[in-house]
């Protein structure tokens, strides 16, 4: 059986994971799904010194305390970044890595240098006004690809601002990471802010996947997206 680690996106917390969790745990696997320092149940650790480096640590500190090999960390969204830390400094520790919808950074970049102009525009007017310049408000969940009343219900409430600086740190990469057998799984029912991170993860040689749900593909996709994280 396989040990999977879940790293969730902005705003969300290890929660989210749970409708996939369940499903690979009743099929004999183990699972963790941390919940990155400053946000959700763990935002009484918020400052503005929690950044990118913090949640790669959060991540390493969990496979060192737990002993943890043979490991697939599977990363959504903004985690992208924290998984390529994290592959970068525990790549002995991995089987494999999954970008979900994910970031694909090289050395030296930042989450908010690879969204798309828009997006990155909204979320610099969003840090600069109901953000008080150090925090990144919620996002729609409509705009994620969030259509079911019963989804919007269980996320909204328990979304948490996330700190600007983990969207604006840059990660550090030697290569040390590119041993890591690498897939990437694009969501392609909303629009799909993460094409671009997808073609960049082809063009690396990584597997290459879809999903046909919107961006929270944990929530309103997990029985299919189980299914593809244990073929993997």
């Amino acid at each position: 059986m396989t040990t999977f680690v879940l790293l969730h996106g902005a705003w969300h917390g290890g929660w989210c994971w749970s409708r996939v969790s369940s499903v690979l745990r009743a099929a004999g696997h183990t699972v963790f799904s941390p919940t990155f320092s400053g946000v959700s149940d763990r935002a009484h650790l918020l400052s503005p010194a929690v950044g990118l480096a913090t949640h790669i640590e959060d991540v390493t500190r969990l496979i060192d305390a737990e002993g943890l090999a043979d490991v697939v960390l599977v990363a959504h969204s903004y985690a992208g970044m924290v998984a390529s830390g994290v592959a970068e400094q525990r790549p002995a520790a991995l089987r494999a890595r999954v970008h979900l919808d994910a970031f694909v950074p090289s050395d030296g970049e930042a989450a908010i240098d690879l969204l798309p102009e828009t997006v990155a525009h909204h979320y610099h007017e969003s840090v600069a006004g109901p953000g008080f310049g150090w925090l990144i408000p919620p996002r729609s969940l409509e705009v994620l690809g969030v259509t079911e009343q019963a989804d919007l219900d269980w996320l909204s409430p328990r979304l948490t601002p996330q700190p600007w600086a983990t969207y604006a740190d840059t990660v550090h990469l030697t290569g040390a990471a590119d041993a890591v057998p690498a897939t990437f799984i694009e969501c392609t029912e909303w629009m799909r802010v993460f094409s671009s991170q997808a073609e960049r993860a082809r063009g690396r040689g990584w597997a290459s996947l879809e999903i046909a749900t919107g961006h929270e593909a944990m929530v309103t996709a997990p029985a299919e997206l189980a299914a593809l994280l244990q073929q993997i």
